[in-house]
């Protein structure tokens, strides 16, 4: 089907259903005591909201997630069920950033940034650590980029263990700004959230745009029809449940067959949280 080799890293297994849960674990279990005490805030779609939630429950503190009001039914439901105090914003991060001040000034509860920071970044560093662990001699690994705590995490760990593993992200091309920072080696705006991959919506961050400016391959893009046809063939032939943002390195090795011919491919399956029905 992709002439390639392809083995998939499925983080949509991980509790929580996202990745997210390393970042938020490593960040939480750095905070002070005192820190605890005044609790945390963070804004996320849905899986970084759902990870620090449930990392602060069971450290015994207070989660402030502000989350926009299309966020997808099943994380808002995962949130709450891990006593996560929902406020709703908009989907701009500007929105939601504002949302976040106001809780700080409020509660005093500290600031948990979705991915802009080192903690973040080095929690989800360790899902290429993993891959490593079990493959040897990989020729790309290929993760979903949006704000770019999970790619400029892999980029970082693939540079210490394995230089010579091309990591490559794999964005929606209605969210195009981390590919279009990267061409023109400077920071791109965010583009209006409309891709159907609801996870993939924010701007990267300084710190993670300097990792993957540093040792990124390449970032490639795919539509939205490629987005739910690589999503359809998850579900069908795999047999597991995967949201649109994860089935995008799929859709990108379908894309680019040729530049995957006979190689050995990761693809960093990022989360399984989506709305589903019969």
């Amino acid at each position: 089907m992709t002439g390639a080799n392809l083995f998939f890293k499925c983080e949509n297994f991980q509790k929580g259903g996202s990745f997210k849960t390393r970042g938020a674990t490593n960040t939480l279990l750095s905070l002070s005591q005192e820190e605890r005490n005044k609790g945390v805030v963070t804004h996320s779609s849905g899986n970084h909201a759902g990870a620090i939630a449930r990392v602060a429950k069971n450290l015994n503190m207070k989660a402030y997630l502000v989350m926009p009001d299309n966020s997808p039914k099943t994380k808002v439901e995962y949130v709450k069920s891990q006593n996560g105090i929902i406020i709703e914003s908009t989907a701009e991060v500007k929105s939601r950033e504002k949302k976040c001040q106001q809780i700080m000034d409020e509660t005093g509860a500290i600031f948990i940034p979705p991915f802009n920071d080192y903690r973040i970044i080095c929690g989800q560093a360790s899902v290429s650590y993993e891959i490593f662990q079990k493959l040897d001699d990989i020729d790309f690994i290929l993760t979903p980029i949006s704000g770019g705590g999970l790619f400029s995490g892999q980029c970082l760990t693939s540079s210490y263990i394995s230089p010579k593993t091309k990591m490559i992200g794999v964005e929606p091309y209605l969210a195009r700004d981390a590919y279009l920072s990267l061409k023109e080696g400077k920071m791109h705006p965010q583009l209006p959230p409309k891709t159907i991959a609801d996870g993939l919506r924010m701007p990267l961050g300084d710190k993670t745009f300097d990792i993957i400016q540093k040792y990124a391959h390449d970032i490639l893009l795919v539509e939205e029809q490629e987005i739910i046809e690589a999503t359809n063939l998850i579900w069908k032939i795999m047999k597991i449940i995967v949201e649109p943002s994860s089935a995008t390195v799929l859709a990108a090795v379908l894309k680019n067959k040729q530049l995957f011919q006979n190689k050995k491919i990761a693809l960093v399956i990022s989360g399984g949280n989506v709305d589903i029905s019969i």
